[in-house]
């Protein structure tokens, strides 16, 4: 096959000629003649002979005169450009400019002679202008002249044969491309560098086919009124939607709202329900890419060793890109509206960050499973508004009542004069309760009656949330017309599922087996199922390596802050120790997101899943699991076990050598889990969630500006003449929406899981969330390409996760309350120990003694005078019995009280509350009442519509039987039958 290196191609029809005469027909079948500047009219053959290509060039005995190709079927090629060098047309196009641009395939061309050798030693006029100087050379006695380095030569020579092999392939795809009715243009006049552009088109004929293929649902003629409901619910529902008027999208306000077009799968047989009157817009652009895509997904190169599909030649570098393209431009005054700059305006941009999100627009330009994402994430949003509230109210009612707080108020006390115990062996000495006034006065605003409240409500909340959603999902299906559309639609097989299936038949015939089916079976993963087990293990355990770090860094950090001279270092030790070990956290967490995310990409690439859907599920649930440790990991431990590993005052527990395991604060650890939480959230959001997100795009934009020669304002009027294909294969790819998701889900996960200690996480989230939505809408509308619109009814796993969590979120939030607070020691002394039935007394009660001379030998504070006074007895927070005891030290009747409470709470919450959680999922029906209700109508119509059809049918049928009749009987002089004619003849 022959084209030009810098040549435009027009593929879309077929001419017969005869092969001598052709004027398009390959190089190898004719001598070149004319001058080199002297171009003829490139042709593409659809049945060329392709000639091997050998490694070496030790054989060129070969008739080229007599290679001719197999047919003479060739594609008349057109030039995209005038004589000067300017675009016949600006837009999505073919050159003609009636042809739409439905998909387009890129690929890498060929840079000109001077920066490197022609593409191939064994293709057109070069390869024998070559091929004679060798004869020549061989048969004349000159002296040999200089050679290039042989090992230059063979990279050459390697990179000349890869190259024939991928434009072989392209060749081969694109001529099965032309024989499913699909119509391409090549464009590698471009003002990218070194890439080609391949664009399809699909005619009227393709769209209704594939249409009626894919059972694409399109509206009929048939519109029908849909009539509200008319409950309580409904009417509720009705009258927000009045009052939230103004923060509506104008994106559809011509459209009447209570009118619906009755759907129906596309048929060619019965084109006239449908209203064609506009051929080009009855399948948009979103419809129109998608049906292309299928076209292209299955569409296979035969000829290679191994089939391969679009998947596979995009992998192995044949076509380095497959995009649809956008509607059109964004900016620009003389800019046509189209539906990209409406997205821009009402979606993207930062001023109506207040609006609602135009989901109908959404939907249409990118397809449902991107539509379905934002408008759950729109649903979430606008659930954390009450929660966002009442976190606030919470925290607020903590600041009102921390005065009146007793503990508290105990601990700040200085006539108290409490001693404590060290906190650390030798460099820490004792030390007076009152200096921890600070941290129990801030418990206090996470640590109250409200918080047990606030859990109740936020578990609540999440069931509702979770309702809610199904609902809208559910009016989603009926508006978009999913109701019928079921998970029995086609999947096709993933490439490198189909390359083991071939490997697995090759090596079954090699061993002279007969199999008439192959299967990829549990035993050919084995080894990548192992390797799964054992790296997510590895990684489980280097997350719990590094957390137990932080661990040993704090304890160490503490010492050594108590060990300082500076009296700034002495001064707020904790809160230093508690900050600085959330950052580590932070920071690690960050990183470890991101390999994480790589490594299970790889792990479920060696499952070789059979499908695309499978493939995203096993790649979603390693991420989560390992995305979930890896944030949550730090909390759980400060939640549930710091404080609880420490031992007592001489028989203290030890890692490591000689690592203390560190203790909680006098007001518990709830102060300290609530740091974690705030920095981890505040932090993931606004570093990884939103400053990567526009950061890093930014950094390539200025890269990518470093390295060209252009300046800015060269480079601006550059992409002003760049053609649409140009425009959005600069953009990045679209790598799915399980990113996104996926931040969303950890999100949720700290919302819910720990809100006992942090009430102000929902406020946080909505706040990032409102951003959140903005900064993906411009991210999808400016700077990815346009994703292919793919259908889905639900978000998938998705929903199994939060549903998880949720469950999940109740029994962490029980156990936050009852052993991370001091919420049921505080009711267990009020009513069971306290002489008048208050909390005066409660912070003596917690503390035990203990006997400074029963320090183990070494552990002693080095300073034992720090204080002024020589201590003799110490005080530690704990349940035990006093030195005077008969049981010295040992957990006393008060710690199996505490303990018995406390496992009583969690029972008793838990079942509650998920008591509660399932009586409002019974209470709440999936489906709305008016959408089941029109789902019913709409079933109605479309028998009546068919049933009038039919009726119609049949009083033509017989009105033109009648007229037939009739028309016989008013022609009496013509003959009934021949027989009888031929007798009136005769």
């Amino acid at each position: 096959m022959e084209r030009r290196d810098d040549g435009d191609e027009l593929v879309g029809s077929v001419d017969h000629h005869d092969s001598a005469e052709e004027p398009g027909s390959p190089p190898l079948a004719r001598e070149h003649s004319g001058s080199p500047q002297q171009e003829e009219p490139a042709t593409m053959n659809r049945n060329s002979s392709y000639l091997p290509v050998p490694g070496d060039e030790n054989n060129l005995d070969v008739d080229f005169e007599n290679t001719k190709p197999r047919s003479n079927e060739s594609i008349p090629m057109k030039n995209l450009y005038s004589d000067d060098g300017s675009p016949l047309r600006l837009g999505p196009f073919f050159s003609d400019g009636r042809r739409r641009v439905d998909y387009v395939l890129t690929y890498q061309i060929q840079k000109p002679g001077g920066i490197r050798r022609q593409s191939s030693k064994f293709s057109g006029d070069n390869f024998i202008r070559r091929l004679r100087r060798s004869l020549s050379s061989r048969s004349s006695r000159a002296p040999l002249q200089p050679k290039e380095d042989p090992e230059i030569a063979a990279q050459e020579q390697r990179s000349d044969y890869h190259e024939d092999d991928k434009r072989f392939k392209r060749d081969e795809f694109e001529e099965k491309l032309l024989e499913t009715g699909l119509e391409l243009e090549r464009d590698e006049r471009t003002k990218i560098p070194g890439i080609g552009f391949l664009k399809i088109h699909a005619p009227w004929n393709v769209l209704c086919r594939e249409a009626e293929f894919m059972k694409l649902k399109m509206p009929t003629k048939k519109v029908y009124e849909v009539k509200q409901g008319s409950n309580v619910v409904e009417k509720i529902r009705l009258f927000i939607h009045k009052v939230t008027a103004p923060l509506h999208p104008n994106v559809d306000g011509n459209r009447p709202q209570n009118v619906k077009s009755l759907s129906h799968p596309f048929s060619r047989e019965k084109q006239h329900l449908f209203d064609l009157s506009d051929r080009d817009k009855f399948f948009d652009s979103r419809t129109r890419s998608s049906i292309v895509y299928e076209v292209v997904k299955r569409t296979k190169c035969t000829k290679t060793k191994y089939s391969m599909g679009i998947t596979s030649l995009l992998a192995s570098g044949v076509y380095t890109a497959a995009y649809p393209l956008h509607d059109g431009d964004i900016e620009g005054v003389n800019t046509e509206s189209n539906d990209r700059k409406l997205l821009y305006e009402e979606w993207a941009s930062y001023s109506v960050f207040y609006k609602y999100q135009p989901i109908g627009l959404i939907r249409k330009y990118f397809g449902e499973k991107v539509g379905l994402y934002f408008a759950w994430l729109g649903v979430y949003t606008q659930m954390l508004i009450p929660a966002a509230i009442v976190g606030v109210i919470v925290f607020l009612y903590g600041c009102a009542t921390v005065d009146d707080n007793i503990p508290s108020m105990e601990i700040c006390d200085p006539r108290n004069n409490i001693t404590m115990c060290p906190l650390c062996d030798r460099a820490c000495s004792y030390w007076k309760l009152v200096t921890a006034c600070g941290t129990a006065r801030a418990s206090h605003l996470f640590d109250n009656p409200a918080t047990v409240f606030f859990s109740i409500f936020m578990a609540l909340w999440a069931v509702l949330f979770m309702e809610h959603w199904k609902r809208r999902q559910m009016r989603l299906n009926y508006i978009w017309d999913l109701t019928g559309f079921g998970e029995e639609e086609e999947d096709h097989n993933r490439a490198e599922y189909d390359l083991l299936l071939r490997q697995k038949e090759m090596r079954l015939e090699n061993s002279g087996k007969k199999v008439e089916k192959v299967k990829v079976t549990c035993n050919d993963r084995l080894p990548a199922y192992l390797t799964t087990v054992v790296m997510m293990s590895f990684m489980i355990l280097l997350t719990f390596v590094i957390v137990f770090g932080v661990i040993l860094y704090r304890i160490s950090i503490k010492a050594a802050l108590h060990m300082s001279t500076y009296p700034a270092a002495r001064s707020n030790i904790r809160a230093t120790v508690k900050t600085t070990a959330a950052i580590i956290n932070l920071i690690v967490i960050i990183i470890l997101d991101e390999i994480y995310a790589a490594i299970a990409r790889w792990l479920t690439t060696l499952e070789v899943p059979k499908t695309e859907k499978s493939f995203e599920e096993r790649l979603i649930f390693k991420t989560f699991i390992l995305k979930f440790v890896n944030a949550f990991t730090p909390i759980v431990y400060l939640a549930f076990f710091r404080g609880r590993l420490v031992g007592r005052p001489g028989n203290y527990l030890y890692v490591v050598g000689s690592y203390r395991m560190e203790e909680c604060a006098h007001a518990g650890c709830l102060m300290e889990l609530c740091i974690q939480l705030c920095i981890t959230m505040l932090g993931k959001q606004l570093i990884q969630n939103n400053l990567f997100e526009v950061g890093i795009p930014k950094l390539k934009k200025l890269l990518r500006r470093r390295k060209s020669t252009l300046d800015s304002k060269q480079e601006e009027a550059l992409n002003k003449t760049l053609l649409p294909h140009e425009k959005d294969h600069i953009l990045g790819p679209f790598v799915g929406l399980s990113p996104e998701y996926m931040e969303m889900i950890i999100q949720f996960g700290m919302v819910t899981l720990f809100v006992a200690s942090f009430p102000l996480a929902p406020l946080f989230a909505l706040l990032n969330n409102i951003i959140e939505i903005r900064l993906d809408a411009k991210k999808f509308v400016m700077e990815l390409r346009r994703p292919i619109a793919c259908k889905a009814k639900d978000i998938g796993i998705w929903y199994n996760l939060l549903r998880g969590l949720s469950k999940v979120a109740v029994i962490v939030n029980a156990f936050v309350i009852s052993f991370t607070s001091d919420f049921i020691p505080r009711l267990v002394y009020q009513y069971m120990y306290s002489p008048d039935g208050s909390m005066h007394g409660f912070v003596n009660h917690t503390l035990s003694y203990f006997n400074v001379s029963d320090f183990q030998p070494g552990t002693a504070p080095l300073q034992p005078f720090h204080l002024g006074y020589k201590v003799d007895v110490c005080r530690y927070k704990d349940y035990r019995e006093p030195p005077s005891s008969n049981t010295p030290y040992e957990l006393s009747k008060e710690f199996w009280a505490v303990l018995s409470a406390r496992l009583a709470f969690v029972v008793v919450f838990q079942n509650v509350v998920m008591l509660m959680s399932d009586f409002v999922d019974w209470l709440i029906p999936d489906i709305p009442k008016d959408i089941s209700l029109q789902i019913h109508k709409e079933k109605i119509l479309m028998v009546e519509l068919f049933m009038k059809e039919e009726q119609g049918k049949r009083l033509a049928a017989r009105d033109h039987h009648n007229q037939d009749n009739s028309a016989a009987s008013h022609s009496p002089l013509q003959p009934r039958s021949r027989p009888v004619s031929h007798a009136n003849c005769s």
